[in-house]
């Protein structure tokens, strides 16, 4: 069984652990082996705790053995984002400016999942302080994607999403104020899971933007997403953000169906511009959820434009917010790229910020009304598949575009209403994966998990994965 673990889901290894036909000694060291023969070629890692990992994992064994099973979550190897605090160990938040930051405490979502018996195997890459959607790091090297090794992975949480795509971490977490979990998740072929604001506390997460960030789940499939969600979720004193809802049990509606479940199709924003083969797998997708029960509703949004300008304003400004004063007195410490957006988001005014969160409150009204009609938004994660490591651009139904102006339109809205959204795969388009995006309204992941455990079973990848 060994060099065959790492491959294994969240569940699959947890059932071995459990019934103790495989130790936690036996699946960490598969996966520190995946990263050894790996991590060069993909660059995942900022750091692997591989002594600390074995020690974890002895201890873990031993807590089993003598009857001290925690849970779902004891004995897994996980790798994390390098975005959250672990007391007393460096969180470089891919940056050169905290390259030897150390927190004090531990975030919320470390100490949840230390409590649940998960065993941390190291430090994820991500884009310069999350504010980029490729992971091109110039301080940590460029993360690459395990479908293609010249091509992107996506951002901001590129690491996580090609450790886990590449079997170097059975699950990871990571962040998304623009999209920075779905898109590396379309990419690189796994699921994605961005909650709703407020629904898993950001105490202990350096920040991008205070009111459009999310901490989710990526994982190799539906059910880990729900598995993770259960232990991360919930309310926390700390985080002022933080909502005060119960936690439902996310794993019994995975395979719940779609029967009656009414689909929301938006042509005019949401299917706008889409490379022909991507516009044609997330339809065949929706067909197939048709198929089982689902129905469809043509919807209308309009002034998505509007939404798209006041969700930039809101991140530009409050990202510069974060890191004026390291701007002011170090520029030349940040990347060219954050640099630049950085200097971009000390331009907007105060009134032109609070402007944008009264077109805010707006939307999330017009929202409202349209999930009255319907259960799930669904439209591609991202309208293109993964381009070049070194190249700006995408192509788009043989056009070349920017890379930068295509890659988060789709998903930006999901972090400026903060609804929960998730990215599946729903094919693959010339040999790389393609995702899908189902939006849902606020705490009704369970809604989602059905829509996307439903797709699942269709095997849309047809079992392939990455040939690193």
């Amino acid at each position: 069984m060994m060099t065959k673990l790492a491959k294994k889901t969240i569940r699959e290894i947890s059932d071995l652990i459990k019934t103790k036909q495989i130790s936690p000694v036996e699946i960490t060291e598969d996966t520190l082996k995946q990263i050894d023969s790996y991590n060069e070629k993909i660059n995942a890692y900022i750091k692997i705790s591989a002594d600390e990992a074995r020690l974890a994992a002895k201890k873990a064994e031993e807590e089993i053995s003598h009857g001290n099973y925690r849970g779902t979550l004891h004995g897994i190897p996980m790798a994390l984002k390098d975005i959250f605090y672990f007391k007393d160990e460096i969180v470089t938040i891919g940056s050169k400016i905290h390259g030897e930051f150390v927190p004090s405490f531990d975030g919320t979502v470390i100490s949840k999942l230390k409590e649940a018996g998960a065993i941390f195997t190291g430090k994820l890459n991500l884009h310069e302080y999350a504010w980029g959607a490729t992971t091109n790091n110039p301080h940590y090297g460029a993360c690459r994607n395990p479908w293609n090794v010249d091509n992107v992975p996506g951002g901001s949480s590129g690491g996580s999403g090609a450790a886990v795509a590449g079997d170097m971490t059975i699950a990871s977490l990571g962040t998304d104020t623009g999209g920075s979990i779905r898109i590396p998740a379309a990419l690189c072929g796994i699921v994605g899971l961005k909650p709703t604001y407020g629904r898993v506390s950001k105490h202990g997460c350096f920040p991008l933007c205070w009111t459009l960030d999310h901490i989710g789940p990526m994982t190799k499939t539906v059910e880990d997403a729900a598995i993770l969600l259960e232990y991360i979720a919930g309310y926390d004193i700390n985080d002022s953000t933080s909502i005060n809802t119960p936690v439902e049990t996310y794993t019994e509606h995975v395979s719940a169906g779609v029967k009656n479940i009414v689909i929301g199709i938006e042509e005019d924003y949401f299917f706008k511009n889409i490379d022909s083969e991507v516009n044609r797998l997330v339809r065949k997708a929706i067909s197939s959820l048709e198929e089982m029960g689902a129905k469809v509703e043509i919807i209308s949004i309009p002034s998505m434009n509007k939404l798209l300008y006041a969700q930039s304003i809101t991140m530009l400004t409050e990202a510069s917010a974060v890191h004026h004063q390291n701007l002011r007195l170090r520029p030349q410490d940040f990347g060219e790229d954050v640099r630049m957006v950085l200097e971009l988001g000390e331009i907007p005014s105060a009134v032109d910020y609070l402007e944008a969160q009264e077109l805010r409150t707006q939307f999330q009204l017009e929202f409202k009304k349209v999930f009255e009609k319907i259960d799930v938004l669904i439209s591609p994660t991202l309208p293109f598949v993964s381009s070049r490591i070194d190249s700006g651009h995408v192509i788009i139904n043989g056009r070349e575009e920017k890379f930068s102006e295509n890659v988060s339109r789709l998903t930006r809205p999901g972090n400026f209403l903060g609804y929960p959204a998730i990215s599946i795969p729903c094919g693959l388009s010339n040999g790389l994966p393609v995702g899908m995006q189902i939006m849902g309204a606020p705490f009704k992941e369970s809604t989602i998990l059905r829509v996307a455990g439903a797709l699942e079973k269709t095997n849309p990848l047809m079992g392939l994965r990455p040939n690193l």
